[in-house]
């Protein structure tokens, strides 16, 4: 995948892990666990990103005898949110069209029916 993508992708996935209540970098990787490896030099990364760009704010509470940070989701990182969901219905109509170029319909349909699947797990 571009490199460049996935640092998109995984950025929202981010956004996306607090967007409903804060939480810490252990927990988003487990929350992320069933949907995708995140290894947490990457994920601090991105954090730190984030916060740079002001998507997110970061405070620390202390849990037995140690500072936890919690990330929260700011108005920019929620616009972000919802500028990729605008953005996703434009990717799914490139990757439709990629995958009917390299997939046409044959006369059995099993082609067609191997890009579908691929495009309704996206969806």
């Amino acid at each position: 995948m571009d490199n460049q993508l996935k640092r998109g992708l995984l950025d929202v996935c981010v956004l996306a892990a607090i967007r409903n209540r804060d939480s810490y970098g252990y927990q988003m990787i487990k929350d992320m666990k069933p949907y995708l490896e995140l290894s947490e030099s990457t994920l601090y990364t991105i954090l730190k990103r984030l916060e740079s760009a002001e998507m997110l704010t970061v405070r620390s509470v202390p849990i037995d005898g140690r500072l936890r940070k919690y990330y929260h989701i700011t108005e920019r990182g929620v616009a972000r949110l919802e500028e990729f969901l605008e953005d996703w219905n434009e990717i799914l109509a490139i990757y439709r069209f990629i995958t009917r170029q390299i997939f046409p319909a044959t006369a059995s349909g099993k082609a067609v029916a191997k890009s579908s699947s691929v495009a309704e797990q996206m969806m």
